[in-house]
């Protein structure tokens, strides 16, 4: 019962700080919706696409929010935070290792902070993400089992 409790204190806990990442990233991107597109241009490995990323990128965060945010579908919330944070974080590894100029599109907090501890706070969120993706997969297999009489 105890630890029923805490695993639930704990996906809590990280919902609410994905929720909040996301919602920070996609707010300070379209706050400066010009600099992030400037930023997203002079990128090495982004500028073909910068076009098309400077909305899709936080457009994105939002919709991940409202993943997260509504019941049925926070495992798919789950699922997009892992995913769009180790793109990001790969992004971030090939660009620190293949390329001369490493722009920054993050905003306030982040920008402050050294590619190494980017990367360092972007796997925590992806094991928080993860760690949602596998409780509510272990979840919602033992619902289907109930469901299914195994």
């Amino acid at each position: 019962m105890i630890r029923s409790s805490i695993v639930s204190w704990v996906l809590y806990v990280s919902r609410i700080l994905l929720i909040i990442l996301f919602t920070y990233a996609a707010v300070s991107k379209l706050v400066d919706f010009q600099q992030f597109g400037v930023q997203l241009g002079q990128s090495p490995l982004l500028t073909a696409f910068a076009d098309y990323l400077v909305l899709a990128v936080p457009l994105s965060e939002i919709a991940i929010v409202v993943l997260l945010l509504i019941k049925p579908w926070r495992l798919f919330g789950y699922y997009a935070s892992f995913s769009i944070l180790l793109m990001f974080t790969t992004y971030i590894v090939l660009t620190l290792n293949f390329s001369d100029y490493v722009p920054c599109s993050c905003g306030g907090v982040l920008e402050d902070l050294g590619w190494s501890e980017h990367i360092i706070f972007n796997l925590a969120f992806v094991l928080l993400a993860t760690f949602g993706v596998l409780y509510l997969e272990k979840s919602f297999g033992n619902l289907k089992k109930l469901k299914d009489g195994v």
